[in-house]
């Protein structure tokens, strides 16, 4: 009869026998359940294909220049040594190598393409625009079923219940989607609808994701004149679409965040900036009445020692203006007074002197006055016009003539 073994003991042989049989294999599978403690380094995952899985540990000494880009969905080839876990009796690989399948010739590539677009600028980052603070129109890019666009449109619109969504449907896997996906780029380029474009996809393989490294679809993204997000795969996945964009978002979901705010939020921010901004108001209102309360008082204060300096002023200039007056007013009496004591001599002496001149013109002038010598018998003869007969034969028979005596005057008529 065999020996009855305890669990232990079977677990151990099978162990052993385990380790043995498997001390090294060659492993290919896909990555699920990526579990990374960053406290240790250490990191458990299962690696799995369509028909069985197997978990597998990648512990922190374990040399792997990949290991910032692995996670779920990423297939692997890894090098280990299958064994048990006892506690729990589950079969596991201790991955003694690890790197990523199919990679070679694609990541070569990859870099090649990559070297070539940097050194051309494309992905500087003072090319990259910004994004809108509050975006009304969003432009998905991506595929039309599936998860990723229900998570992105749930999560936009539960965060900005306002926000207007278009999907452009593409491609995102295989060798038409490159174009499919230049398609939608270049449609919200063209159309002037959108304030942000989105292009997404969910994780997946680095050779599944590797239509998003086309070099024409990072050309058309760079000289999209719409800001853009790229959200392909998972944080730990870039592609040459995450370098040229203007943001990198590390998944769809995360993608939809950085696109918009939460308006509850939005309002609540406006709501303290508002109850902010009236604070500071009333204290501002309350600084400046202050400060015009000293400047009335300071003020008056000056203004009425200045009236009483001007009120001085004005008195001494009163007193003095008073002397002045009755100097001047005593000084012009003196002056009168003595004018009209001179005013009647003087006046006598002007009077006569005017006599003087005025009997002399008298003479003068009755000296050349042509009626003076009517006196000595002559006469002055005149026609009808009043003008002085000087020449008779000027004058015709029948005109009238005037002729003027020293008393009286003559009327005829030349005969």
């Amino acid at each position: 009869m065999p020996p009855v073994l305890t669990v232990s003991q079977i677990v151990a042989m099978i162990k052993g026998s385990l380790e043995r049989t498997f001390a090294s294999v060659d492993i290919e599978g896909e990555i699920s359940n990526w579990s990374l403690y960053p406290s240790s380094g250490h990191a458990y995952f299962v690696l799995k294909d369509a028909g069985a899985q197997i978990r597998a540990v990648l512990f922190a000494r374990v040399p792997c220049d990949c290991r910032d880009r692995l996670g779920d969905g990423r297939r692997v080839k890894v090098r280990g040594t299958v064994t048990m876990y006892p506690q729990r009796g589950e079969c596991q690989i201790f991955i003694k190598r690890l790197k990523i399948a199919g990679e070679g010739e694609l990541m070569a590539k990859y870099l090649e393409l990559k070297a070539k677009l940097e050194a051309e600028g494309l992905f500087a980052p003072q090319r990259k625009k910004p994004l809108p603070a509050y975006p009304r129109r969003i432009g998905l890019v991506t595929s039309p079923t599936g998860a990723v666009v229900h998570d992105m449109c749930r999560v936009l619109t539960r965060r900005f219940p306002n926000i207007h969504i278009l999907v452009y449907p593409s491609s995102v896997q295989g060798a038409d989607a490159p174009r499919t996906l230049i398609a939608g780029v270049d449609y919200f380029a063209r159309n002037p609808w959108a304030d942000l474009v989105i292009i997404a996809r969910g994780g997946g393989s680095f050779e599944d994701l590797f239509c998003f490294n086309d070099e024409a679809l990072v050309r058309a993204i760079a000289a999209c004149p719409v800001p853009v997000i790229s959200a392909v795969g998972h944080e730990t996945d870039y592609t040459l679409c995450d370098f040229v964009a203007d943001r990198r978002a590390g998944t769809p979901s995360i993608a939809a965040e950085i696109a918009v705010p939460v308006l509850d939020e939005v309002v609540k921010r406006i709501a303290q900036a508002s109850a902010k901004m009236a604070y500071a108001l009333r204290s501002r209102g309350d600084v400046v009445t202050q400060h015009i309360d000293r400047l009335s008082q300071t003020l008056s204060s000056a203004l009425s020692a200045r009236l009483k300096q001007d009120a001085l002023r004005l008195s001494h200039l009163s007193q003095r203006l008073t002397t002045s007056l009755a100097g001047a007013t005593q000084r012009f009496d003196l002056r009168l007074g003595a004018v009209s004591a001179a005013l009647p001599k003087a006046a006598a002496r002007m009077l006569e002197r005017a006599g003087n001149r005025l009997e002399r013109a008298s003479s003068r002038l009755a000296l050349l006055s042509p009626y003076s010598v009517l006196e000595r018998g002559y006469s002055l003869t005149t026609d009808s016009a009043g003008r002085v007969v000087k020449d008779a034969s000027i004058l015709s028979p029948g005109d009238l003539i005037t002729t003027r005596l020293a008393a009286g005057s003559v009327n005829s008529r030349v005969v």
